[in-house]
């Protein structure tokens, strides 16, 4: 089967362009490769969780439930598989992924007592990896960005304007418990921690970009450019 190597991160970290440029690198390489995106906005499956995020089903992120909310990204990622990369997966193909199952452990999580984040993991490995039938990341890179800078790059995106904000980004107590919830993961699940600052300032993007070919670089198929 193929490789598949998870870019993680609160919003504002940073992934998107990075992404971009690990694209850029890996599509040289000539290797078998695909990337995606969760939530896949431009599919009708991510329709619920828009709807989610535009706050149509409640004002707060804790107005629909972690595992209904949880379901509603599940959904989305079920049907990416079985449409456009199961195919280059099973052909041996390394998929480099935006956001995955691990990001409902993130952001879902987070809306539960910490006394219950165990058995909520379990619940999302079974349903996601072992029912759905989704693979298995073969590592997750967490682009570990500091909240107050993350949050300075969300505005610079929306260039000032709270408005834009999804239910998430506009609840500055809800972001802090999924920075909680993500380091809890990555200490549980032997995530790679990618540093993305150094004394309360951003590092270089081209910095961080080096890292993270130096780490994805390993994964590439034995079959592409040297």
């Amino acid at each position: 089967m193929g490789r598949l190597i998870v870019l993680e991160g609160l919003d504002g970290c940073g992934k998107s362009t990075q992404l971009a440029r690990l694209d850029a690198y890996l599509r040289e390489s000539g290797a078998p490769y695909r990337q995606i995106s969760f939530p896949d906005y431009e599919q009708p499956s991510s329709a619920l969780v828009r709807e989610y995020l535009a706050g149509r089903y409640g004002d707060k992120p804790e107005d629909v439930n972690a595992y209904a909310a949880s379901s509603f990204y599940a959904v989305d990622r079920y049907a990416s598989f079985k449409q456009f990369w199961e195919a280059d997966y099973a052909a041996d193909a390394l998929i480099l992924a935006a956001r995955y199952v691990t990001s409902n452990g993130i952001y879902q999580m987070c809306k539960l007592p910490q006394s219950e984040w165990d058995a909520y993991l379990s619940w999302l490995e079974d349903y996601e990896y072992d029912r759905l039938g989704l693979p298995r990341p073969d590592e997750v890179l967490f682009l570990d960005m500091p909240l107050k800078l993350s949050k300075q790059l969300v505005m610079s995106r929306y260039q000032g304007d709270s408005a834009k904000k999804d239910v998430h980004e506009r609840d500055d107590a809800f972001m802090r418990h999924c920075h909680e919830a993500a380091r809890y993961m990555a200490a549980r699940q032997n995530w790679t921690m990618v540093p993305c600052s150094a004394d309360g300032q951003i590092l270089p993007m081209d910095a961080i970009t080096q890292d993270l070919l130096q780490r994805v670089s390993r994964w590439l198929p034995e079959n592409g450019k040297e």
